[in-house]
């Protein structure tokens, strides 16, 4: 039996008192005021946004359970200051808790971090600890550029990342590279922003050697990878011409890309350029892309179908809906061996 986990999916239906709350929360940092207390959200309204949004979604394009985060484009790094990020993460990571304990079969927990672009990441370190240790989650979601679009922060290879890698290795629980909303108005969040952030991460690997540092760290490129398959061979040109060693042994064994391509010859790109290894099961739904596709009468975002085209084994088949997302994610093999899976 293979199971069938989306390693990518955002809690992108949150109930409306938590979204009103944040509204207020910036109306209150703009005015240099305390923000009001965070509103009572009931068991009914997470279960009336989760069961008409994702959990239908998900039993009816068939995969059975998802990692859960906040959404994305809503983590708005670069909105107020440390204190507002920290109070906005721990409600956001908080309310993923709550649909997880709703819902233990389906969900799993992943956090966003209060990365403050002024600030240092102890605060992300904390968090990140915080809802490993008690909210039970399995990992967390990382932003390159916490300016939301201008690209000031040092590459992910530069030392100021490295308080919150070595926890990461400590904890043994991977990242995903996510930006969050562009405050650029020259970058389209979903449609340039994130596909941009995803393939500039991967280039910014290539030139350190952070992997010589910290080898059990994992990071997953969402997207498809960005624009890195379909340019697999310049990136490969580069890393020779900068002295690097082969991409496969570079980077390969701590980088993985997501299935979040809404077409059936993108994946079969992916497929065909990527190895099995490295490709995770994700489908960002309910995401960036919520349509139906006109040439096939499907939705978009329903990314099992085209996994399920693949002319590929059923090993490989395996591996990218279950065995490697349970490799990448080691917190939730534990979480599924103990549950007998």
């Amino acid at each position: 039996m293979t199971l069938v986990i989306d390693c990518h999916g955002h809690y992108t239906t949150a109930p409306e008192p938590h979204n009103a709350w944040r509204e207020a929360q910036k109306a209150a940092f703009k005015a240099g005021s305390a923000p009001p207390p965070y509103p009572a959200v009931s068991d009914d309204a997470i279960r009336e946004s989760i069961e008409q949004n994702q959990l239908r979604l998900i039993r009816e394009r068939g995969a059975d359970m998802t990692l859960f985060s906040p959404r994305a484009s809503a983590m708005a790094h670069h909105v107020g200051d440390e204190a507002v990020s920290v109070a906005w993460s721990r409600a956001c990571n908080d309310l993923i808790g709550r649909v997880v304990g709703l819902y233990p079969e389906t969900f799993v927990g992943v956090c966003m971090l209060p990365q403050s672009p002024a600030a240092d990441l102890a605060a992300s370190v904390a968090e990140l600890e915080r809802c490993v240790t008690e909210l039970g989650f399995v990992g967390c979601n990382l932003n390159p550029d916490p300016g939301g679009g201008h690209f000031r922060h040092p590459p992910l290879t530069d030392r100021y990342w490295y308080p919150i890698y070595e926890k990461m290795c400590d904890l043994d629980v991977p990242a995903m590279i996510h930006v969050s909303g562009s405050c650029n108005p020259g970058l389209h969040a979903t449609g340039a922003y994130y596909i941009a952030a995803d393939t500039i991460a991967f280039m910014q690997l290539i030139e350190g050697d952070l992997f010589r540092d910290f080898p059990t760290l994992r990071f997953i490129i969402p997207h498809g990878g960005g624009a890195v398959p379909y340019h697999w061979g310049r990136y490969r040109g580069l890393a020779d011409m900068l002295k690097k060693p082969d991409l496969a042994k570079h980077l390969m064994n701590n980088v993985f890309f997501d299935t979040c391509v809404y077409h059936q010859p993108g994946i079969d790109l992916l497929a065909d350029v990527i190895d099995t290894k490295n490709i995770l099961f994700g489908s960002e739904m309910v995401g960036a892309v919520r349509g139906i596709d006109p040439t096939t009468g499907r939705y978009f975002d329903d990314t099992k179908r085209y996994i399920d085209a693949l002319p590929i084994g059923d090993a490989e088949r395996h591996a990218i809906f279950e065995g490697n997302v349970r490799r990448v994610f080691p917190r939730l093999d534990a979480l599924l061996k103990g549950r007998g899976l």
